[in-house]
């Protein structure tokens, strides 16, 4: 891999896990102490950072180095195991006013969420 593709892969895979992690360019200029322009070039692919800004990130992300410094697309033709769950993250992706759905899941109890399945369910067979 070129030096400006190696930039690319970090600059697609760092703005993947700031939007994953709903975190922003300013957030992160603020969290490593360094300026706006720097973090711009990161995210455009202009330069790469030192390894130890690397870490740094990855920590904050809590994410491994191979996360930002690999194409993970080319290697694996997808990314999910099933396809159910391919779909439904696309959905998510495409429809990010359904992601309050996704986001609620993590707060409500297991019992909760069977609750709500079975009233979907309920209403799914209704004639």
């Amino acid at each position: 891999m070129s030096e400006d593709e190696y930039k690319i892969t970090f600059s697609n895979n760092l703005r993947y896990y700031l939007e994953l992690n709903e975190k922003s360019q300013a957030e992160l200029c603020e969290y490593m102490n360094v300026s706006s322009a720097t973090v711009s070039d990161w995210c455009n692919g202009k330069k790469m950072p030192r390894m130890d800004k690397i870490q740094t990130m990855c920590n904050w992300l809590r994410i491994e180095k191979s996360d930002l410094l690999e194409d993970k697309k080319s290697k694996n033709s997808s990314y999910y195991l099933f396809d159910d769950a391919k779909e439904l993250a696309e959905f998510l992706y495409t429809n990010p006013e359904y992601k309050v759905l996704f986001d609620a899941t993590r707060k409500v109890k297991k019992d909760d969420i069977q609750f709500v399945k079975e009233m979907i369910d309920r209403m799914s067979n209704k004639d």
